[in-house]
């Protein structure tokens, strides 16, 4: 029931993008039928040239003369009718891949915390190009189909008992393709899971090359690559054996026809039932038919395809997102002196089915202060710091930012007054200057210079040959992780917001950096709110107060010098995190 229900969600994703083109598609078609009428036209108009050749050299000139002007008629309605397919196709293949990304985009960070980017960019790519193929092909194909009818038609006017004998492998060939068809879908599924897959190793090695030649471990990727590759192919092969079981079976079918014609036909001839131009004519129409047919096998194989695909980009567009906008939005109250308090209230969640990371836990930040959030791993920090701007949504309680619960905001005004960097620092394929400006784009040279002095990057960036416009390699992996790490800060001061959260953003600055950027911090952060969580002494000592997390509540709260003081658990999670830091040292 499962495979059934996701294959009309295929087929329907089909229909409705073809609903919408198919004004265009119809175009295709009329031009098609002219297609369709000139060919049809040439066999008869040759037929009478042959019966009527006694009639003078003036005569055949006339005929040749019509015939090329329906070549000429057949040319033109081809080269539009193929010209529309691939156009309405290629847009068919832009529309679902542009609805495709946006949904994705939408999706919650626990659809990506699960999803491979590899099998995403195989729907994004390999099966849209399945479906573009498809598109093309309907034009064709309806156009193929009118040739048959009109052929068959009029072979059943010239002679009844030659057509059907020529036309009577047809009900086989609709048959055989049937049964072709069920065969081919189940090769065609597996080939695109294992594409999938081949595309994720592919996608995981080349994101991961550091961590694949730091660890000499290039034969092991190369080994998972042939494994996948191996899939492939056995998949491949799989439905070329079926493809050779059956192609040749719908080849070898419409040519019978030909020899009933020749054999039946020419008695027909010599009895004078039937003329030579006639025969020549039924000869041609076959012809036509053939072709159509020939190709039957291949529109069921691709059509295959297209559903396969189509249900594997239904898949994703099927997923409903959690976090969406609410359907009434209400706004921040305007900035009135310090603005960015954030209210926790008996907030419970879970990721999954596991146990709660967060359980009931009651917290203030105070608008326009500075909170360190400190406990073991697992503890919740960053847990709490992702349901500020709804990258989840709890489970129990609320949250609120300057008395509003943020399910009550609009995600973009949320996330705008919601700054987080990351303890992983993504940088873009761009200049430097672009990735600073990325959360608005719109900000101009000095604005991007200002909020990259407050993160203390100024300097660095100006010694670089071009500045600003310095292009970065993917990743900005040709920065060190503390350049990267304060353009990512300069990234979010940008922006201005009300809430500025640093997750470990520090990490990879020194403890002189990271007083320099505090400093250069102060004057962007007054009357906002700023959650920094760290592991490292020196980087809580910044913070105006302490919250020490433990088992998902509020075990303590204080200055960093307070709690060293009075609390046996913060001393313990800080020497843990002093210890897991030399180890790296020495490992480094």
């Amino acid at each position: 029931m499962a495979q059934a229900s996701e294959t009309q969600g295929g087929r329907r994703l089909l229909l409705a993008q073809l609903r919408t083109q198919r004004r265009p598609l119809i175009i295709g078609i009329i031009l098609g039928l002219f297609w369709t009428a000139a060919k049809v036209a040439v066999p008869l108009l040759l037929s009478a040239a042959i019966d009527r050749s006694d009639e003078g050299s003036g005569s055949l000139v006339s005929w040749a003369l019509l015939i090329a002007g329906l070549g000429v008629v057949a040319a033109l309605a081809s080269a539009s009718r193929r010209y529309l397919a691939f156009r309405e196709a290629r847009w068919a293949e832009t529309d679902i891949r542009n609805r495709l990304f946006a949904h994705v985009q939408r999706l919650h960070f626990g659809y990506h915390d699960r999803a491979q980017t590899g099998q995403l960019m195989s729907r994004a790519n390999t099966d849209l190009q399945q479906v573009q193929a498809f598109v093309v092909m309907i034009p064709i194909t309806i156009t193929n189909l009118t040739v048959v009818l009109a052929a068959a038609a009029v072979m059943l006017v010239i002679d009844v008992r030659l057509a059907v004998l020529a036309m009577g492998c047809i009900p086989l060939v609709v048959v055989f393709a049937r049964r072709f068809q069920s065969r081919l879908h189940p090769a065609m599924v597996h080939i695109q899971q294992e594409s999938a897959e081949l595309a994720s190793v592919v996608e995981e090695t080349v994101s991961g090359i550091r961590i694949v030649k730091g660890f000499g471990a290039e034969p092991v990727q190369a080994e998972r690559l042939r494994e996948e590759a191996d899939d492939v192919y056995d998949a491949g092969m799989e439905a070329a054996r079926i493809r050779a079981r059956w192609f040749p079976a719908l080849e070898l079918l419409p040519n019978i026809g030909l020899v009933v014609i020749l054999g039946y036909g020419g008695h027909l001839v010599l009895d004078g039932r039937l003329t030579v131009g006639q025969l020549v004519a039924f000869n041609v129409y076959l012809a036509l038919l053939v072709w159509p047919l020939r190709m039957l096998g291949m529109v069921v194989a691709s059509a295959e395809r297209a559903v396969t695909s189509a249900e594997r980009v239904h898949e994703i567009l099927s997923i409903a997102p959690s976090i969406v906008d609410p359907a009434s939005p209400r706004n921040l109250p305007p900035p009135t002196g310090a603005v960015g308090q954030v209210r926790f209230e008996g907030v419970t969640f879970a990721y999954g089915r596991g146990r709660p990371v967060l359980d009931g836990l009651d917290l203030v930040l105070e608008a326009g202060t500075s909170v360190a959030l400190v406990g073991a791993t697992g503890s919740g920090k960053t847990t709490l710091a992702r349901l500020i701007p709804r990258f989840y949504d709890p489970a129990g309680g609320r949250v609120l930012v300057d008395g509003v619960d943020v399910r009550d905001l609009g995600l973009r005004e949320l996330r705008r007054n919601v700054a987080t960097v990351f303890e992983e620092t993504f940088l873009f394929s761009d200049t430097i200057a672009g990735n600073i400006g990325f959360g608005d784009p719109g900000a101009d040279q000095s604005a991007v210079g200002r909020a990259a002095r407050l993160a203390g990057a100024h300097d660095f960036i100006s010694a670089l040959p071009d500045g600003y416009d310095t292009e970065i390699g993917e990743r900005g992996f040709s920065l060190s992780g503390g350049q990267r790490q304060r353009i990512a800060i300069a990234r979010a001061v940008l922006t201005e917001p009300r809430v500025l959260i640093l997750d470990d953003a520090t990490s990879a600055v020194d403890p002189s950096k990271e007083h320099e950027i505090r400093e250069g911090l102060d004057d962007v952060l007054a009357g906002r709110t700023t959650i920094v969580i760290a592991h490292r002494p020196a980087t809580i000592a910044l913070a105006d107060s302490v919250v020490l997390l433990d088992e998902g509540r509020v075990a303590a709260t204080g200055t960093h010098r307070q709690l060293l003081r009075t609390n046996t658990r913060y001393r313990q999670i800080l020497t843990a995190a002093a210890e897991a830091a030399d180890a790296e040292d020495v490992a480094s």
